[in-house]
This record gives structure tokens, sequence and C-alpha cells, in this order.
């Protein structure tokens, strides 16, 4: 396990989990890069409350999950940061630049990003993205007045940017929209359901959960009845143009993931696995010719079940050796 990675995605998740609790808007004093993804202050549910347009300042390593206005003015010298965006999986991001004084000439850059990227892995992957990765970069540097609105194509999106003088820096507003079949997504809990529908698209859709979960498929539409496959070497879905995956590994990126099971035909019941990985995915890929659909639900692993792992659970791969 990549402790690197799990600290950096508990803090994304902490963060995301306090969004939906009671206590929704948290505060990080002082937080600097080794607390990287930042809560919100305590006013914030009473300004969105009133429908006002929220703003606040962005700091060099942010992470935002509610539209609003967001300045970021250098006080020193910035060289490597990152703001992460999220909505609900029925949403997409718009970035709206504002106001931006950075100096491109001088070595400055500001950068869309369309997913997310964390230790060099991509989400989505390039096999599920509609787009070469060299497309899924807009820099403002390059494109100026051109593209002053950015939209993502699923629910998460990210910006890098630079910059060496004091006193310079950006204003963008942050909006989102509503996403009819949404495709690739990252869940902000640990705890859901969720229905994925492919209507009549061969295209590939991944829905992330990073934690280690207990994921319980309840409906399965394929278009060509009651079949799970253990991975093994020489057997699953390969030759099948429509099926489901469930992935599991230690970092961001679906295609670096191991695989862990198929589901090849259509079934209306219960099939359910604990998956011990820092992350989990659930994978459907579509050849076009069908209208395809999961619903699925999931929680958390808690420690009782970490350690009384047995029936249909993937541990070899995944869990700690106890």
């Amino acid at each position: 396990m990549a402790s690197a990675f799990r600290l950096q995605c508990h803090c994304i998740l902490i963060f995301l989990a306090a969004l939906k609790g009671e206590t929704r808007y948290l505060e990080a004093r002082g937080a600097g890069e080794d607390e990287p993804f930042l809560l919100l202050s305590a006013d914030l549910k009473r300004e969105l409350s009133g429908r006002q347009l929220y703003h606040r300042a962005l700091r060099c390593i942010d992470m935002l999950s509610v539209e609003g206005q967001f300045t970021f003015t250098a006080e020193q010298p910035q060289l490597h940061c990152a703001a992460f965006f999220i909505g609900d999986p029925e949403e997409l991001i718009t970035i709206d630049y504002d106001f931006v004084n950075i100096d491109c000439q001088g070595g400055d850059f500001l950068k869309v990003f369309d997913g997310w990227i964390l230790k060099g892995e991509k989400f989505p992957s390039s096999l599920d993205h509609p787009l070469p990765t060299s497309e899924r970069y807009v820099d403002f540097c390059k494109s100026g007045n051109i593209r002053r609105s950015i939209r993502s194509s699923q629910n998460v999106a990210m910006i890098f940017f630079r910059i060496h003088e004091p006193g310079n820096g950006f204003t963008f507003t942050i909006k989102k929209n509503d996403n009819l079949f949404p495709c690739n997504v990252i869940s902000q809990t640990p705890t859901g359901r969720f229905t994925l529908v492919i209507p009549h698209q061969h295209r590939n859709c991944s829905f992330s959960i990073i934690y280690p979960v207990v994921i319980k498929i309840s409906d399965l539409i394929l278009g060509h009845l009651n079949s799970l496959h253990l991975k093994k070497p020489s057997t699953g879905c390969a030759g099948v143009g429509d099926f489901v995956e469930l992935l599991g590994g230690t970092g961001l990126d679906p295609s670096k993931m191991f695989p862990l099971a198929d589901l090849c035909q259509s079934f209306h019941g219960s099939a359910q696995m604990k998956i011990g990985c820092d992350n989990t995915v659930l994978r459907m890929v579509s050849s076009g010719k069908h209208i395809n659909r999961v619903s699925f639900e999931y929680h958390q692993l808690d420690q009782y079940e970490l350690e009384n792992r047995k029936e249909n659970s993937i541990e070899e791969f995944c869990f700690p050796s106890i």
C-alpha cells in the first residue's frame, strides 16, 4: 500500500465527508502543503442558504466543492499550486476566468485539467476519457481570451498554477451544470448508491470510491442471468463487448488497478463483494449496441469487517496482512 497515496486520499475524503455531515463546513487554520485539502469556513452554510454568490480567497493547495467566486493573490512566489474541484455525481464543473494577472513570459502558468491528477495518476484514465491527454489541459498562457470558460467532462476537475511575482493572481467563478448521463465519477463519500447508465454509446465509465468498501450490485442490464467471475488469468469476460468489472488498487488511475471480478450477464438480484483496497472502482465497458445499466450501493469497511474477511472478499491483493 502506498502510504503517501493513503494520506492524500484520506485528506481529500475527510474534507468531503465533512461537507456531507451536520458539521458541514469546517476550517483548517495555518495548513501548508503537508495538509493539502483544506476545509471551508463555518460561515459558508449561512451564506449559501441566502442564495448569495459565495466568495473566498483561494489557497495554494485547495479543494472546492461549492459554487462561488475564488481569488488567488500571491504574497510570495508560489511555484507548486493546485486546486481540486468536485461536484455531485450528476454534475459537471464549469470554470469561468473573471480576471487574470500573471506573467506568462516570466514563467507563470495557469492550467485547467479535465479530471484529477495525483502522484502522476489520472482520473478518468486515458482509456475512459473521450479526449486524448494532451487535449485535457487548457493552458491560459496559450489560449488567453479564446478559452475563458472551461467545462469538465465529469464531476471532477482541477487547476495547476505557478506565480512568481507577489501581488499577481487571478479570479475565477465555479458553476455546476446538470449531467443527464454521468459517466466517470469520484464519490464524495464512503457510503452511497448510484445507477450508471450508458445509452447506446461506445465508451467506458468508471465510478471511483477512495475507500475499502463493501459493494453490492442489485441490478445489471447489459442487453445480451446471474454470473460473477473472480478474475483468473484465463477466465473472465474477454471477448464480451459489454460487461462490468470491479477494480482495486492503491492509486487513482483505473487503468493501473488490479481487475478483481467481472459481471458478464444481466441479472436482477444481489452480488456483493468486500474489497479492501485504498481505491475501489466499478467500471462499465459498453460496445454502444445496447442500453447498459448497473445499480449498486456501497459502504466503507469497518475494522471488524477488515479483520473478518471471508466470503466474496478480495484479500490476496488489497487487504493488509494481520
